[in-house]
């Protein structure tokens, strides 16, 4: 099969990059691989990007030139914030190629992109058709202009029919797929297929580890301050590795506790090993996640997880099978979740340890998810040979 895949660079990366990559290398070993990237940038050049988002010419032109060489059976597409836009959707759509998009988030709903706002779940966008009270409330960077100019490109190409020409949208969970489906988006149900994230590790099951450790970006939505002031007060040590705009924040908390370290921004590898060596990976976000990469490596490697009850985390994360719950909003609740796994016997945590394996055989395999990719791309390419 002939595959053409577009994927948007943020400026930081994040797991979307990392799925990308993941399904490109699978899909290179029996499959005909084109990729077509577009990269964020900072100053005038990355202001000048976002003023073409709802109808970026330049990139519809890269696409139809593509698309016209390599031909390709399907085009298949991650992300389109914000150097690339929507409108190489319909570009796709004319040449008569079917389209498949994964959403690793929730921006067709809301600018926001994580139904976050203020330190709170924010859901109003959902249930209405221009999200004018995302707008009011700056849900995207506090600004009134970012969060007006995304909130128009989405709407603007809901209005142009341009979501309606994606063949089939693939969604992370039934969590994630319930929320669209119960959204004002005007898609039908059908067209919306969950498959999980996937990575591609031995499972192995250690005896014990050393500490916690969280991976991820360094923001509010990810609860990492209420997790830094918990751990201020436990014996317990934690590792943070990542970026973002809370950074000089666990830098200072690394200063001031000896139990808390932090490592910075690092290697694929280096992550594994990290999540490997651990007590437990700790998840503490407060916002509505995709699927994190890094609790699906955390259970291939037979490590347990301690997360926030909410969206996802409290369907991924099966108390004292595979890890625990807190309420990411308290920081005692952090810590006497992480003081009650300590105190957990050896027997019990091995227990759960070969459970988050199972776990992973179960659901997260990349054999498994690419079989599942495999169908719904011959889906389809029928659905549109009939159509057409």
């Amino acid at each position: 099969m002939r595959i053409l895949v577009i994927h948007n660079f943020y400026q930081h990366a994040g797991g979307e990059d990392t799925v990308f990559r993941q399904e490109v290398e699978e899909l290179e070993k029996e499959h005909d691989i084109k990729t077509l990237t577009f990269q964020n940038k900072k100053g005038w050049r990355g202001a000048l990007q976002y003023l073409a988002y709802p109808w970026n010419i330049r990139a519809t032109w890269k696409v139809k030139k593509i698309i016209k060489s390599f031909a390709p059976d399907i085009v298949h597409i991650h992300n389109l914030h914000y150097s690339s836009g929507p409108l190489l959707i319909r570009s796709a759509y004319q040449l008569g190629i079917p389209v498949i998009m994964t959403l690793h988030n929730f921006r067709l709903l809301c600018p926001s992109a994580s139904l976050f706002c203020h330190g709170r779940i924010f859901t109003n966008s959902i249930y209405q058709d221009f999200p004018w009270t995302a707008v009011r409330l700056r849900v995207l960077d506090n600004s009134l202009t970012k969060t007006f100019f995304t909130a128009f490109t989405y709407w603007i190409h809901r209005k142009w029919g341009t979501w309606n020409k994606i063949s089939k949208f693939i969604v992370l969970s039934q969590f994630s797929k319930s929320l669209f489906v119960e959204s004002t988006l005007p898609i039908a149900e059908e067209r919306f297929i969950v498959r999980p994230n996937s990575t591609d590790i031995i499972p192995t099951v250690r005896t014990a580890g050393s500490g916690f450790v969280y991976i991820g970006r360094l923001s509010q939505e990810k609860g990492i301050v209420p997790l830094l002031k918990a751990f201020s007060t436990l014996p317990f040590p934690l590792s943070i590795y990542g970026s973002g705009p809370q950074q000089n924040i666990v830098e200072d908390f690394a200063k001031h506790y000896k139990n808390i370290r932090y490592f910075g921004y690092q290697s694929k590898d280096l992550l594994t090993k990290a999540i490997k060596h651990a007590e437990a990976l700790i998840v503490p976000s407060v916002c509505y996640e995709g699927m994190p990469m890094t609790i699906i490596e955390a259970y291939a490697q037979g490590i347990p997880v301690l997360a926030s009850n909410i969206g996802i985390l409290n369907k991924m994360v099966l108390p004292l099978y595979t890890g625990m719950h807190f309420n990411p909003y308290e920081e005692a609740d952090i810590g006497r979740v992480v003081t009650q796994w300590e105190k957990l016997d050896k027997t019990t945590k091995r227990q759960i340890r070969e459970n988050c394996v199972t776990e992973y055989k179960k659901h997260y395999t990349v054999k498994k998810n690419m079989d599942k990719l495999m169908d719904i791309y011959y889906e389809a390419i029928q659905q549109r040979k009939e159509k057409q």
